[in-house]
C-alpha cells in the first residue's frame, strides 16, 4: 500500500456484514474463512468470501482473510489447500499467525502478521518485515511515541486497532482459557476469562474486593486521535468485530468513515485508498451500539480506569438521573428523546448491572411492567435504541462511484464512453441508422435522462457531454441497452484493475536471538523447523501442546493494582488498604496468582 494511502479495515462476520461494511464506507474487510481463524465461530465459506471479493474490488477495497490460529500438524496440508483456494477466489491477503506457514508451498499471495504474534517491540516487527510479511499489526497496548519509532526503524505498512472489544493480556500470550477449561485462544476457541466476576483477596485470605470483573476492560474508542496515528505512522485503521452484528458493522464503520473523510479533506498529503463516496441515511453513533463505556487504552499515557469492573455487558449510551420514582414508572432528568421499547440499564446498590425494557414513555416519564429497584439519583444508560436500531435494519448507506459520460456521433453510429473517478474507462461503438428527431427538445431530454440514468448501478453522473451534429430519433430501449452495455463493461473492467496484486516473498530467514519457548507458540513441526533455520537452538513447543507448570497465563500491561489506586507511583488517588502479598484472583475457589513488575509496569497471571 502507498505511504500515502490511508485504509479504513472493517470486520465481516459474514457476508452480510461484508457487503454493508464497503457500503458504509469501509478501504478494506477482513473475515475468516472456513476455519483455522481466531474466531471459530465466525467462518465463510470461500464460495461466500469470493462474491465479497468480487464486490469489494468494484470500489477497490481489499479482502484479507483471517489465517490465524496457530496450526496442528495434521492441519497444514488442508491450510496449505484452502490457501490455495482463497487465492484463487481474489482475496488480497491473509492475516496469519503461525509462522510455519513460512514453510509451505504458498501462492504469491500477501501477508500480513496479525497482532497474535505480539507485535509491540522494534526488533519483533523488524523480524516479521524480513520474514516476508508486508504488514504488521501492531499490539494494541503500544503508546503514539512507540509506533512512531516502530514507523521510524522499520520499513513494513502498520495497522493498528482503533474500536472495539480489548483484550487485557498482550495478544498471543493469553493461555487462562486453555488451561482453565481446554479452549485455546490461540486457536480460535478462548472462552474469555478475562470477563469473569472474580473476589481478589491477599497472601491470608482476606478478601479485598468481592466478584467483581476485574479484568474485564472497556472498549477501544481512539477516534479522537486519528490524526495523531496517521502522523506516527499508521496507515490501516481496524475495528474490532468479527463476531459482532451486521448493525454494529454498519454504525461503527460509517462513524469512522467520517472522522477520517474530515481529515483527507483537510490534508491533502493522504488519500483514501478505495474509491466511492458512501451516503449515510442515520447519523453514526459509537455510543448507540455494543460497549462497555470506551478508553484510548495506552496509546497517549498510562491512564486510570481502564476496566469495567460492574460488567462484560454493553451499557450504552449516558442518559442521566432518576429525578422521582412512582408505583409503576419513573421520571428522568435528560435532554435525549427516549422510545418505547428502548432498552436501560443501571448499576444497583450491590454494583450490579440491572436492565429493564420500557412499555411506554411519556416525554421524561417511562413506565415499566416490571419496577425494578430504582431510587432517587441512580444514573440510567441506555443500551438499546429501539428508533436506532430500526434505521439500522433497513438499508442505512449508500455507495456510489463518479462519472463522467461522454456519447458522441461517429462515422457509421454513435459512441457512448464512461469514464470513472479512478480514471478508468470504456468506450463502445453502436452502428445505428441517424434519424433526425421531429421533436427535437423532447428527444434532448429523452437523452439526457437515459445517459444519467444509473439510480440501480454503483455509479451516479458526475458530468455529461452530448457532442451530435444534428438532434436525432433514439427509442428509450435501445438507449438503456446501450446504457447497460456500457456500465457492464465498466464494472468488469474495475475488478480487473483491482484484482490482488501478486507478492513474491524474497527467501529471507533472519537471525533469532536464540532459544525458544511456548509464548512463542509453535503447535507444528513446519514452524520449529522455521525457528531452527533462523538459527534458533532448543526449539519448545507451544503451551497447547506441552504446559509447562511455571507458565505465565495472561501478561498484560493492564495493572490491577495501578486501576485501583494502590501502586506506589500514583500520587494521590486513595489510601492503599491493608493487605499481605501476594495477591490472588478467585473464581469459584480457582486461585490465580498476580505478579507485579513494577519495573516494567507490567502484572502477569500465574497459576497456583
Amino acid at each position: 500500500m502507498n505511504d500515502s494511502k490511508i485504509e479504513l479495515l472493517s470486520p465481516a462476520k459474514n457476508l452480510e456484514c461484508g457487503f454493508e461494511a464497503v457500503n458504509h464506507g469501509a478501504d478494506a474487510v477482513y473475515i475468516g474463512a472456513e476455519k483455522f481463524g481466531a474466531r471459530s465461530m465466525a467462518g465463510n465459506s470461500v464460495t461466500d468470501i469470493e462474491k465479497l471479493v468480487r464486490y469489494a474490488h468494484l470500489f477497490g477495497v481489499k479482502i484479507y482473510v483471517t489465517i490465524n490460529t496457530i496450526l496442528y500438524d495434521n492441519e497444514l496440508e488442508a491450510v496449505r489447500t484452502l490457501i490455495y483456494r482463497l487465492y484463487e477466489a481474489g482475496v488480497d491477503a491473509l492475516i496469519v499467525q503461525d509462522l510455519g506457514l513460512l514453510q509451505l508451498d504458498l501462492p504469491p499471495i500477501a501477508l500480513h502478521a496479525s497482532t497474535q504474534t505480539n507485535n509491540r517491540t522494534i526488533e519483533k516487527v523488524d523480524f516479521l518485515r524480513r520474514c516476508g510479511f508486508t504488514r504488521v499489526v501492531l499490539a494494541r497496548e503500544l503508546s503514539l511515541n512507540q509506533i512512531a519509532e516502530i514507523h521510524n526503524r522499520v520499513e513494513v505498512e502498520l495497522e493498528a486497532f482503533v474500536h472495539g472489544a480489548l483484550c487485557v493480556s498482550y495478544s498471543g500470550q493469553c493461555y487462562m482459557s486453555q488451561y482453565s477449561c481446554g479452549r485455546s485462544a490461540n486457536r480460535g476457541e478462548c472462552a474469555q476469562y478475562c470477563r469473569l466476576p472474580y473476589s481478589l483477596q491477599d497472601a491470608e485470605g482476606r478478601v479485598l474486593l468481592k466478584n467483581k470483573h476485574l479484568l474485564s476492560l472497556k472498549d477501544l474508542n481512539r477516534s479522537a486521535f486519528l490524526q495523531e496515528m496517521i502522523q506516527t505512522g499508521v496507515r490501516s485503521f481496524k475495528i474490532e468485530g468479527r463476531l459482532k452484528d451486521v448493525g454494529y458493522v454498519k454504525n461503527i464503520t460509517a462513524y469512522y468513515r467520517q472522522r477520517l473523510d474530515d481529515i483527507l479533506e483537510k490534508d491533502n498529503t493522504f488519500e483514501r485508498s478505495s474509491c466511492g463516496r458512501s451516503v449515510f441515511f442515520f447519523e453514526p453513533n459509537p455510543e448507540k451500539t455494543f460497549t462497555r463505556k470506551y478508553t484510548d487504552y495506552f496509546l497517549n499515557a498510562r491512564s486510570e480506569y481502564l476496566a469495567c469492573f460492574e460488567t462484560p455487558k454493553s451499557m450504552g449510551e449516558k442518559l442521566g438521573v432518576v429525578k422521582t420514582v412512582f408505583r409503576d414508572g419513573f421520571e428522568i432528568q435528560t435532554d435525549k428523546k427516549i422510545n418505547n421499547g428502548d432498552g436501560l440499564c443501571f448499576v444497583d446498590k450491590q454494583g450490579e448491572l440491572q436492565g429493564f425494557r420500557v412499555n411506554r414513555a411519556e416525554a421524561n416519564r417511562l413506565f415499566v411492567g416490571k419496577m425494578p429497584a430504582l431510587q432517587k439519583g441512580d444514573f440510567l444508560y441506555r443500551n438499546y435504541d429501539q428508533c436506532f436500531e430500526k434505521l439500522l435494519s433497513k438499508k442505512s448507506a449508500e455507495r456510489k462511484i463518479a462519472v463522467d459520460v461522454l456519447f458522441e456521433e461517429i462515422q457509421d453510429g454513435f459512441r457512448l464512453t464512461l469514464c470513472d473517478e479512478e480514471k478508468c474507462q470504456v468506450s463502445l461503438p453502436f452502428v445505428y441508422a441517424k434519424n433526425a428527431a421531429q421533436k427535437k427538445e423532447q428527444a434532448q431530454e429523452l437523452l439526457k435522462q437515459q445517459m444519467i440514468k444509473f439510480g440501480d448501478t454503483i455509479f451516479c453522473v458526475r458530468s455529461l457531454r452530448v457532442c451530435l451534429t444534428e438532434t436525432y430519433f433514439f427509442p428509450s430501449s435501445v438507449l438503456a441497452v446501450w446504457r447497460k452495455q456500457a456500465v457492464e463493461a465498466l464494472l468488469e473492467k474495475r475488478i480487473q484493475m483491482h484484482s490482488a496484486d501478486k507478492v513474491n516473498r524474497v527467501e529471507n530467514r533472519p537471525q533469532t536471538s536464540g532459544a525458544t519457548d511456548y509464548r512463542d507458540n509453535v503447535s507444528n513441526k513446519k514452524a520449529a523447523e522455521f525457528y531452527t533455520h533462523c538459527g534458533g537452538t532448543d526449539v519448545a513447543f507451544a503451551y497447547e501442546l506441552n504446559q509447562p507448570q511455571n507458565a505465565v497465563l495472561m501478561h498484560c500491561k493492564y495493572c490491577l493494582k495501578y486501576e485501583l489506586g494502590w501502586c506506589k507511583k500514583q500520587q494521590g488517588r486513595q489510601i492503599t488498604p491493608s493487605f499481605k502479598e501476594p495477591l490472588f484472583l478467585n473464581y469459584k475457589n480457582r486461585l490465580f496468582k498476580l505478579v507485579f513488575d513494577c519495573k516494567a509496569c507490567e502484572m502477569k497471571i500465574e497459576n497456583v
